[in-house]
């Protein structure tokens, strides 16, 4: 039986790319989702289990099933204002739900596992660039549930012999239009999507926070695009299978861009003024987050090839056009 890597959450924005970059390199791929945002489902020839991995039962079948080496584990609500309003869905869903992925995965002898973390992790910056090392500070239950998941994986490694690489992304943007690869979000919250659909619609765009201690009063982050962070989950996979012992890595481009710099690099694709409206800081919000990504570029050999901003603006750009003149 052929190897297999199964993919929780594998039609969400991050993991339907990650999918692709594991297909083209002739991997073997189960997803399961939920479908919780009616996305598409843009593979063919791609094993789809339809659900949710709070069902223990299609987990031990899935598990039985196929010759899963390695999870890679993307399934999570990702909102960090709702995580700040409702946090018993969060913690039910991205806590709970992924210590059952990881007793079954325990239960039927699978030991290597990636983990999509999160920068929230870290909270305020007490020194920029972030590397792994900074002290966690999370500001929001989002935050608090990644890094509950990490610590649960260290204690796992340990009991259990689980081997795992835990990705600690910053902000996930672009899109891959030419696969029909995009992100899908209903309510949206990211900041990109949200600055195209105003461009689109000619609707006034929200900033939250202008008030913060940066340059122009907006916050800045980290935005790596995301074909190359679904390249860094195929090089931690290489990582494991050749034996690499637990660890954690940034993913960042090592620069960040304020909210008011994003709209003008997105005002340059769109070639129109964008309406802003200033509104009060968002709860959960941090100031700057930056990474400093030297652990990830040494250990994995990964390097950030969609860096700069238009790159990105222009793919999200063309992919929410697609999605409007389709009705969504």
């Amino acid at each position: 039986m052929k190897k297999t890597i199964l993919v929780t959450g594998g039609a969400g924005y991050i993991g339907s790319h990650t999918v692709y970059e594991l297909v083209q390199q002739g991997y073997h791929v189960v997803v399961i989702d939920n479908f919780v945002y009616n996305q598409p489902w843009p593979f063919v020839g791609v094993q789809l289990e339809r659900g949710s991995i709070a069902d223990t039962a299609l987990l031990e079948r899935v598990f039985s099933s196929y010759d899963v080496e390695c999870v890679m584990h993307f399934a999570a609500f990702i909102e960090v204002g709702q995580s700040v309003l409702d946090p018993q869905r969060f913690y039910e869903n991205n806590v709970v739900n992924s210590l059952n992925l990881l007793n079954a995965m325990v239960r039927c002898n699978v030991t290597q596992f990636i983990f999509s973390s999160s920068c929230a992790v870290y909270g305020n910056p007490q020194y920029l660039p972030l590397n792994e090392e900074h002290v966690f500070e999370p500001q929001s239950p989002y935050g608090k549930n990644k890094l509950m998941v990490e610590y649960a994986l260290q204690d796992y490694a340990h009991a259990y012999g689980i081997r795992f690489v835990s990705l600690r992304y910053f902000n996930a943007a672009g899109a891959a239009v030419d696969h029909n690869l995009g992100e899908w979000h209903e309510p949206e919250t990211h900041i990109i999507p949200n600055v195209m659909r105003a461009a689109l619609k000619d609707k006034e765009l929200t900033v939250f926070g202008v008030d913060y201690e940066t340059l122009d009063g907006s916050c800045i982050r980290d935005y790596v695009h995301v074909f190359d962070i679904a390249q860094a989950h195929v090089r931690a996979y290489t990582y494991l299978s050749a034996g690499g012992v637990s660890n954690v890595f940034n993913v960042g481009t090592g620069r960040g861009f304020s909210v008011l710099e994003l709209i003008a690099a997105a005002e340059r694709v769109v070639e129109k003024k964008i309406r802003v409206l200033h509104a009060p800081r968002r709860a959960g919000d941090v100031p700057i987050l930056v990474a400093d990504n030297a652990k990830i570029t040494r250990e994995l050999g990964w390097r950030a090839c969609y860096s700069t901003l238009d790159t990105m603006c222009s793919s999200a750009f063309a992919w929410e056009k697609r999605r409007l003149n389709h009705g969504t």
